[in-house]
């Protein structure tokens, strides 16, 4: 008897472990047509990105972002969401393994018996006591015969994943902001410096000017324009310092401090050394791994996709198997008297939906509606990766041909101040030429370091748009 229990019993564990609702995957066209190559990119080979920012050999720059990978609240956040999501798995695994649950009970009584059918026979008891203990032990286990419990924690571990990538992104994503604000801040500290400098050209020009033109040697419009371009100069300066007080903003709340706590590091040197080398983009398939962004995307369609098969197994029975034992007495003693005063039950108990209001279907819609929702999302994800590592590539091409020119307009600037200081030296010239050129050679300066800027940001941003672990990799791009 007892071997043709245990057949089906073990039939339906393993009936347990394979059957599945959940639709086939399905990945969306965008992605399946997705190129080969990227069109944009300049240089063959696979993307590598480790520590790509220590490429500026800064080393301010270099703590500041060790400093925000270690404190930043938005990052914080992103692991508290995946710590969350991860324990919520395990709470969603729980419903695949029995349950076991111990009890001990213990239960006094003393009740009147006046009033009864044998109140008035003599010596009879006129109250009634009683006791009794207990001790149990009770497991349950529900046979997942159609999949709806093992799809709900596996769409939790999908869900988990999500979360652990939405945590690599918001790691990237701080990286990025950390050197964003960071160039701004040292473009914005040059700015401040080159309009002073060029404050003090302007002013002995100026002054030079209503001299010559109080001897009448100078047009009142050429005054006015010197004026001028004096006062648009001075009212840039307010500007640039409120542009370096924000960066040094941005920073501070990166790093989870007030401004006044990075002064150690603003305080020193910062001297990055812009990299013009080419950047690997590898493939684009990659970025579907690569990209923690889209690899979330993907998991949260995995888990849309686990809770179709889940809502859907609630059309079916639900088979469940209960089982308790224990002692039971009528003083202390009697519960350890295992012998005599033990008790078994066992149980099994099926449910199956016939009446529910629409509420399954409806739940299957739901879900199913969830999931093209995130097919849509998923399929946004890898088209927009794919259009930033494209436009970030043309950025950087850009940026770098732009940074060549001025750089060229510069050595110019310079050749042309040279000569005017010469000019000057050897009496040929007046002083207002040597100031109009150092003026021109400032202005380029300031071009220039914008420019710079821009070069980093441009290649900070080819390599936000390839993604990827550089706390995986051991060379620098």
């Amino acid at each position: 008897m007892r071997s043709r229990v245990a057949l089906p019993a073990a039939s339906l564990l393993v009936l347990a472990g394979c059957v599945s609702m959940a639709p086939e995957a399905e990945v969306p066209g965008v992605v399946n047509s997705m190129p080969e190559s990227f069109s944009a990119v300049e240089a063959a080979g696979d993307y590598r990105p480790a520590a790509w920012w220590t490429a500026f050999e800064d080393p301010v720059l270099n703590e500041l972002v060790d400093g925000a990978l270690d404190a930043n609240l938005d990052i914080a956040q992103a692991a508290a969401r995946a710590e969350r999501a991860a324990a919520q798995a395990r709470v969603s695994r729980a419903g695949l393994l029995p349950s076991l649950d111990a009890s001990a009970g213990a239960s006094y009584s003393d009740t009147p018996l006046s009033g009864g059918a044998f109140s008035n026979f003599p010596f009879a008891p006129t109250r009634l006591s009683n006791e009794s203990y207990s001790l149990g032990l009770a497991a349950s286990y529900e046979l997942d015969l159609f999949g709806r419990v093992r799809d709900d924690y596996r769409a939790a571990q999908a869900d988990a994943l999500a979360a652990e990538q939405d945590y690599r992104s918001a790691r990237l994503t701080t990286v990025g902001e950390v050197i964003s604000a960071y160039f701004d801040m040292v473009d914005a500290r040059f700015q401040i410096e080159n309009t002073r400098r060029t404050l003090d050209v302007l002013r002995d020009r100026e002054a030079r000017t209503d001299e010559r033109y109080r001897r009448g040697l100078a047009q009142s419009f050429e005054l006015y324009q010197i004026s001028q371009e004096l006062r648009g100069t001075e009212a840039n300066l307010p500007q640039r310092e409120t542009a370096l007080a924000a960066a040094e903003g941005r920073l501070a709340l990166l790093l989870a401090e007030y401004p006044d706590g990075l002064d150690h590091l603003l305080s020193r040197p910062l001297q990055p050394r812009l990299t013009f080398a080419p950047i690997p983009a590898g493939l684009p398939a990659e970025l579907l791994t690569q990209r923690p962004d889209v690899a979330a995307a993907w998991e949260r369609l995995e888990a849309a996709r686990l809770r179709i098969g889940a809502r859907r197994a609630e059309r079916f029975p639900r088979l469940s198997l209960s089982a308790s034992t224990g002692t039971q007495g009528g003083v202390v003693g009697d519960v350890v008297e295992f012998g005599s005063n033990w008790l078994l039950q066992l149980g099994a108990n099926m449910v199956a939906p016939i009446i529910d209001g629409g509420r399954i279907n409806a739940n299957i819609r739901v879900a199913r509606a969830s999931y093209d929702e995130a097919a849509a999302a998923y399929g946004k994800a890898v088209l927009n990766a794919w259009r930033e590592v494209e436009l970030a590539s043309v950025e950087y091409e850009q940026q770098r041909t732009r940074y060549r020119l001025v750089h060229a307009q510069l050595n110019e600037a310079l050749a042309n101040a040279d000569v005017q200081a010469e000019r000057y030296q050897a009496g040929v010239a007046d002083y207002t030429a040597y100031l109009d050129a150092l003026r021109a050679q400032y202005q380029v300066e300031s071009s220039l370091s914008a420019a710079g800027r821009d070069v980093a940001l441009a290649r900070l941003g080819l390599h936000r748009a390839l993604g990827g672990d550089w706390e995986n990799e051991g060379t620098m791009q």
